[in-house]
């Protein structure tokens, strides 16, 4: 029975890797049918399908209209399992994003969300072109554990630095940053006091995962 399980929760990632709608909700029917739990199948299955596929965004074989196919297939499969969750599935951490004023590139900060809510974690979304202040307001609000910042401008993304500082006075607790965007770096993660930097979703994701305890 294990070796059929793990033969289930493997193809479920190749399909959503395949982009292929069908397979996965038939394949989380069969998981359901072995008597797998929901957790099981999203994590082992849907989630770590959506990881190869952010690798493969990330070595850039794979571009955003394949990273919108995929995450229309693992959401087939979320939709699919909804009926079975007995309780809710609790949240890895939450997770509050957008992108900082001035800027409406959003493209970026979309790929990130999807790839999040993949690993389990409960996403609030502002938006593009975010006032500076909203980022605090609205963390204190959601009680956010992270907060992500996204700029693809190199004249708005000193406004970065606004949001960490307000965060630090304001927040009331200790959220984590993170920053990322086409002209951000490391260096100037650091010089902010952000907590960390992902040049794509899929580093995005391991930072999340670190800063919540839950390993790389």
């Amino acid at each position: 029975m294990v070796e059929l399980k793990d033969k289930i929760v493997g193809l479920l990632a190749r399909a959503v890797v395949n982009m292929d709608e069908n397979a996965v909700v038939q394949l989380c029917r069969e998981a359901m049918q072995t008597g797998m739990q929901p957790q099981e199948v999203i994590e082992q299955g849907l989630a770590r399908g959506m990881e190869e596929v952010g690798n493969l965004f990330a070595a850039g074989e794979y571009f955003v209209p394949e990273i919108v196919v995929c995450s229309d297939a693992m959401y087939a499969g979320l939709d699919f399992l909804k009926p079975f969750m007995l309780k809710k599935i609790q949240p890895k951490g939450r997770v509050l994003i957008g992108v900082v004023e001035g800027d409406t590139h959003d493209i970026g900060k979309n790929i990130v969300i999807m790839m999040l809510e993949a690993a389990g974690f409960e996403i609030h979304d502002l938006g593009r072109n975010v006032p500076l202040g909203d980022f605090s307001r609205k963390a204190a609000e959601v009680d956010a554990d992270i907060v992500a910042l996204s700029s693809l401008m190199t004249t708005t993304m000193e406004g970065m630095k606004s949001v960490v500082e307000d965060l630090r006075v304001k927040s009331g607790r200790r959220r984590f940053v993170i920053v990322g965007g086409a002209p951000v770096s490391c260096a100037f993660a650091e010089r902010i006091g952000a907590d960390g930097y992902s040049p794509n979703a899929n580093g995005a994701v391991k930072l999340a995962r670190k800063f919540m305890g839950l390993g790389d």
